[in-house]
């Protein structure tokens, strides 16, 4: 969700407080916004100048590769296409600080497509930022029996395998403090259920070359089955639906249907 909030904000760049509007200018606020980009193309479908002055545009088409969001973390690849946009140009001159999602005069929806390849995914685990939000996602998911396995290991040396026929697998240490490490092994298949479901499918563990027993690893797939779905992390004012998750040997893509929904309890200054 962070990833459309910093596209989204770009996209306000589109009116600027004289009502000026230009590809390059969304292209640089864009970049702003990321450690570095290696690509970039912003094509923007433009209404009457009259229309853009109010903050209306047609449409707006971002693509590009190498987006780096931090030193450690890069998305391969990224197309985002937008519907109509209506901004509310007086609040978004005075908004100081409030997010963009309250800028939006109606609700605005658009397209995605994301590209991952395996070898970034692994460079953004060796983030120590990420291996702590991945802990802290995985005692969310798993409840208090994950929470206890958080507080006593430390994840170690994560390595993701993309195996293709939309299967991965996840390889890491548990680092007991003076003990022995264990090693683990999650191998699984991955699809899209109602659009919003990510379900786990077949998945096999080993913890030290061992097999977790069946029971055991169908009691972890239906806790986490019931709790993979997106529609419950929507925050209050961004959705998201997978339209397609493709995993082959060398990269996961995603394409998605995104809605930005428009404020309703916050009153226009227009």
């Amino acid at each position: 969700m962070e990833l459309i909030a910093i596209f989204l904000s770009g996209i306000l760049a589109l009116v600027s407080p004289v009502g000026l509007v230009l590809d390059r200018t969304v292209e640089s606020a864009i970049r702003s916004r990321f450690d570095k980009v290696e690509q970039l193309q912003v094509r923007i479908d433009n209404a009457p100048n009259y229309q853009i002055v109010q903050g209306k545009v047609e449409r707006v088409r971002v693509a590009g590769r190498g987006f780096w969001l931090t030193p450690e973390i890069r998305i391969a690849a990224l197309e985002l296409e937008t519907d109509p946009l209506d901004i509310d140009v007086a609040r978004l001159r005075k908004r100081g600080k409030a997010p963009v999602t309250t800028l939006l005069e109606q609700p605005l929806q658009g397209g995605l497509r994301l590209v991952i390849t395996q070898e970034d995914i692994n460079q953004a685990l060796l983030s120590p930022a990420v291996t702590k939000r991945l802990s802290k996602l995985a005692s969310r998911l798993l409840g208090s029996s994950a929470e206890l396995i958080v507080q006593r290991y430390e994840f170690v040396n994560p390595k993701i395998e993309l195996l293709g026929n939309n299967r991965v697998r996840l390889q890491l240490e548990l680092q007991e403090q003076g003990a022995d490490k264990l090693s683990v092994s999650v191998e699984t298949g991955v699809s899209v259920a109602e659009e919003t479901k990510l379900q786990l499918i077949e998945p096999s563990v080993l913890v030290n070359n061992t097999p977790v027993p069946p029971p055991v690893v169908a009691a972890l797939l239906s806790t986490l089955n019931d709790r993979l779905d997106l529609s419950t992390l929507d925050d209050a004012a961004i959705a998201l639906k997978i339209l397609k998750l493709d995993v082959d040997r060398e990269q996961l893509e995603v394409a998605a249907f995104v809605k930005v929904k428009a404020p309703t309890a916050v009153p226009s200054v227009r």
